[in-house]
């Protein structure tokens, strides 16, 4: 008989390797909830589910660094959303100094029970106990419900800006950037 991992309901904690197709569907979700049709069609025609497991799989067991971190909000006995953090690679970051959510992602039939809250304060607490007094965040700009959940959590525009694609052809989401201290 295998061994059982705890749930503790309405919690987040270090990722666990065996969760990481978990973490993989669950990012597939979201990206048709929360995408463009055009878009979330395209990314999930290129990469399928077992090459995402893998790299979930590597990202919690073997990160470049040790300040990247993969986080899960626990429900009722289940993953109930995620979070990649880790020093930001913007290329006006500090080093040492700035982080980046990298992935942050609450699965749609769960959002609005509180666990993105308490996802976004872990990372928070996360990042500040390695050392990191700001957090950046690429947001899609049409995003109004994430970007008000963020706002209110004081988070900010900085004025940075970008436009991503999948490819020449494809479409294009523009993106902002997002600040907050976490002193």
């Amino acid at each position: 008989m295998g061994t059982m991992t705890a749930v503790i309901a309405d919690s987040v904690r270090l990722a666990l390797p065996a969760e990481a197709e978990t973490i993989a569907a669950l990012q597939r979700r979201a990206w048709v909830a929360h995408l463009p049709e055009q878009t979330s069609t395209g990314m999930l025609a290129a990469v399928d589910l077992a090459d995402m497991t893998n790299s979930w799989y590597e990202a919690i067991v073997r990160p470049p660094l040790a300040q990247y971190r993969v986080l899960v909000a626990l429900g009722s006995e289940r993953i109930t959303g995620f979070a990649a953090i880790g020093p930001s690679d913007d290329p006006d970051a500090e080093a040492g100094s700035d982080a980046l959510v990298a992935e942050f992602v609450v699965d749609p039939v769960a959002q609005r029970q509180g666990h993105g809250s308490r996802l976004l304060n872990a990372v928070a607490d996360t990042l500040r106990a390695d050392g990191f007094s700001r957090a950046t965040w690429w947001v899609r700009s049409t995003d109004d419900v994430l970007l008000k959940f963020l706002r209110e959590a004081g988070w900010d525009a900085d004025g940075a800006h970008t436009e991503v694609a999948m490819d020449a052809e494809g479409p294009r989401l523009r993106l902002i950037r997002l600040h907050t201290g976490l002193g």
